[in-house]
């Protein structure tokens, strides 16, 4: 009995030795090396893995810009122009710089602008109301306001307004991780640049209906009546599908299309309210009578 478990013993100890023998062969055999210059490169990154940069996570972000040759096309939009120039010096290669940008909302129906014309009982998400429900307003190109986007966004970035029931930006804490761009299933939310003071211009609606049956579905709707186009010196807004689009980087902010918009479907951020003209009395002329008598 003894000889018999004494034998057991030494067979699967030494199975093991061998088993273990031919594991170090094989990882031997087999070892991938990695540049030791990836983690030091994740470690400077903001390690939120937001996907902004395009790849899933910071580590595969840290050994793209290890790997690759030409890394102008890469860029951390969390971390910025200053974690970019840090990576940029300690790996000896050139980066891009890129200005800031910051996700708005092009949807300006709220509840007074867009009433309700029937009831969503549906499960609260805004992938589930878009595959399976029109809205339970008459716009089908609005937001359906169930915060899929606030619940991606891991900066806080955005919150649900309770009286418009339409998300908000926090343009301080949006690192333009591009989530709720991605989220959204009505394509609502778009980046643009982020400038002092928060100045931006845009058209807050994507309705493609025609200017009558938006106009119905939300008095904040954009009707493509073309005066914003008019009036733009710089040619930076055009009308495709029946809604206008101004071009970040043709418009120069000059302010001359949002006065005419007659939807207030462009939205101003950041300016100071514009200054009313105050009319001049003309001067008055005095008459040879007026004259003779002074």
């Amino acid at each position: 009995m003894t000889d018999a478990i004494l034998y057991t013993v030494g067979s699967l100890s030494g199975l093991g030795l061998v088993s273990a023998f031919v594991l170090f062969v094989v990882a031997s055999k087999f070892k991938v090396y990695e540049n030791p210059k990836i983690g030091q490169v994740e470690e400077m990154l903001p390690n939120s893995n937001c996907g902004g940069c395009g790849l899933p996570g910071c580590r595969p972000f840290a050994e793209a810009l290890v790997e690759r040759e030409d890394i102008s096309d890469l860029f951390c939009p969390v971390g910025g122009n200053d974690v970019m120039k840090s990576i940029s010096t300690f790996l000896g290669k050139d980066v891009a710089e890129k200005d800031p940008m910051v996700a708005v909302l092009r949807c300006n129906g709220t509840c007074e602008a867009r009433p309700k014309v029937n009831t969503y009982d549906g499960a609260k998400s805004c992938k589930i109301s878009a595959m399976t429900f029109a809205g339970d307003t008459g716009c089908d190109f609005g937001c359906d306001g169930h915060g899929d986007c606030v619940a991606v966004c891991d900066f806080d970035a955005l919150y649900m307004d309770p009286v418009t029931h339409l998300p908000v930006v926090i343009t301080d804490n949006c690192t333009a991780c591009n989530a709720c761009v991605l989220e959204c299933p009505k394509n609502l939310f778009e980046l643009r640049p982020k400038k002092k003071k928060d100045l931006k211009i845009y058209v807050a609606c994507m309705n493609e209906d025609k200017a009558g049956i938006a106009r119905k579905a939300c008095s904040h709707a954009c009707i493509a009546c073309n005066k914003c186009v008019d009036v733009c010196p710089k040619d930076a807004i055009t009308i495709e599908n029946n809604v206008a689009y101004i071009h970040a980087d043709l418009c120069t902010l000059c302010r001359k299309c949002a006065p005419v918009c007659p939807t207030n479907a462009i939205i101003e951020t950041g300016f100071p309210p514009k200054k009313e003209k105050t009319e001049v009395a003309p001067a008055k002329v005095s008459t040879i009578e007026e004259l003779k008598l002074n």
